[in-house]
């Protein structure tokens, strides 16, 4: 088998030549001449890169500052926050959500805002016909708004409109209905959606267009079709809410332009959804009079704290079959804290129904959530109600221990501006700077039952 071998090379300046020689023509340096087998003969054959060179990249240091990208606010001080303090020129988006849950209603607001704001605006719907979405934009009171709007999923004809147009802002509804006629595959299918979502991504990166796209979700709540979409992407956004809740949260799980888990609230009216300026006082406004169960959790959704209610119900489980129901939070973990409570504090829930629920249509992440879970459930368990005043927070290790979470400081200022008076909390490394607002940490999970539920009572059946 004939060498894969396209030119030599003089080591000395560079130069290529056709044969072997012992003196270099460019530099007359000798014996300077040397085989160049090109970048790539592996693989089967006409599979490499074969010898053909590309240009040399410009490489530069870390220390060199690039300018920060520009970026436009839509005005909608919850979604800017989520986006990183507004809209970055030519990133590409990926909105995901439950069907119905408002993703369409919050893309046509926004398209709105950045209209009115200078941007060229152009909406693509491929699930709706224009008449459906314009009597959205009058029910919305948009209709006085300069946004382009067009009705069509082949992507050979959207690429060209917006070749031709040249948007500051395309949003694509959705990325699962849209197809390429070189695919033979049905729309929604994994080519589909990953060639589809490839061309829009050079799209934004090559003609400067930023871009939205909708994905529609599986029933386990992940974006359908191939992971590699979301890493195409600059931003991957979920909208998350319960139906039977006005709440809506517009969660960040990655940004490449801000911080990740940075959460915007919305709430879902008649008129669409309007933003929610203090999230805390409208999580914990429709609590009533002290009852056994509830429990108030100081979190933190991205940089900003959240107060919101954990509610537990624990009932006998008819036959001894217990049952554990889960709402906004993860149930392999209160699988692992009824554990630790029986084996680190001898608090047994065997023949008990346990039903846990994170009030408001939140869903909580964070570890420091587990001891306001404990206190929920104990205070179920032993029919004895929280301090109305009274937060909780911090995470319960297998051993028993409560272990310091991150962020305390905001927590417990959140907590103080909105009235609270206690908090039940891990110890602090250093003297809080919150004011008015008592502290008592605890160390272990079984000092903190004894304290404030005292023996615990036996087992019901």
């Amino acid at each position: 088998m004939a060498k894969d071998s396209l030119a030599f090379k003089c080591t000395s300046c560079g130069a290529a030549s056709a044969k072997w020689s012992g003196r270099c023509d460019a530099c007359g340096a000798w014996n300077t001449i040397v085989e160049d087998t090109g970048l790539s003969i592996s693989g089967p054959a006409k599979q490499g890169m074969g010898g053909r060179r590309g240009k040399q990249l410009e490489l530069t240091d870390l220390k060199s500052m690039a300018d920060a990208p520009p970026r436009t606010e839509a005005g909608v001080a919850e979604l800017d926050r989520v986006l990183g303090g507004g809209l970055v020129h030519a990133s590409a988006v990926l909105l995901g959500g439950d069907p119905g849950i408002g993703k369409s209603t919050l893309l046509l607001q926004a398209a709105a805002r950045f209209a009115r704001n200078g941007l060229k605006v152009i909406y693509v719907t491929g699930e709706e016909s224009a008449a459906q979405v314009q009597m959205r934009a009058q029910r919305l009171g948009l209709t006085d708004s300069p946004v382009l709007l067009a009705s069509e999923s082949n992507l050979r004809d959207i690429l060209t409109t917006l070749e031709a147009e040249k948007p500051d802002l395309a949003i694509i509804d959705s990325i699962q209905t849209v197809w390429i006629d070189t695919i033979e595959s049905a729309p929604g299918s994994v080519s589909q959606v990953r060639a589809s979502a490839h061309e829009l991504v050079n799209m934004a990166k090559r003609r400067g267009i930023s871009t939205i796209m909708v994905g529609h979700v599986t029933k386990e709540g992940a974006l359908a079709g191939p992971r590699v979409v979301e890493h195409m992407v600059d931003t991957v956004l979920y909208f998350e809410g319960e139906r039977g809740h006005q709440f809506r949260i517009l969660r960040a799980v990655k940004n490449r332009f801000g911080a990740s888990d940075e959460i915007g609230v919305f709430e879902m009216t008649g008129g669409g959804l309007i933003e929610v300026k203090n999230p805390s006082a409208l999580f914990l406004s429709q609590r009533g009079k002290p009852t056994p169960g509830s429990a108030v959790f100081a979190g933190i959704e991205g940089t900003r704290p959240i107060l919101c209610e954990i509610q537990a119900l624990v009932s006998p489980a008819p036959q001894g079959q217990s049952r554990r129901a889960v709402v906004g939070w993860d149930s392999a973990r209160l699988s692992m804290l009824l554990a630790v409570l029986e084996s680190r504090a001898g608090v047994s829930f065997a023949g008990l129904d346990v039903y846990l629920n994170v009030a408001g249509g939140m869903r909580i992440t964070e570890p420091a959530a587990d001891l306001a879970v404990v206190a929920a459930l104990m205070s179920a368990r032993e029919s004895h109600p929280l301090g109305q005043q009274t937060v909780f927070f911090g995470e319960i290790s297998l051993s028993g221990g409560v272990r310091p979470v991150t962020q305390a400081e905001n927590r417990l200022k959140e907590a103080q501006k909105l009235g609270f008076t206690t908090a039940i909390m891990p110890p602090l490394s250093k003297r809080s700077g919150a004011q008015g607002i008592a502290l008592e940490q605890i160390e272990d999970l079984a000092g903190f039952v004894n304290s404030n539920f005292g023996q615990p009572a036996p087992k019901r059946s």
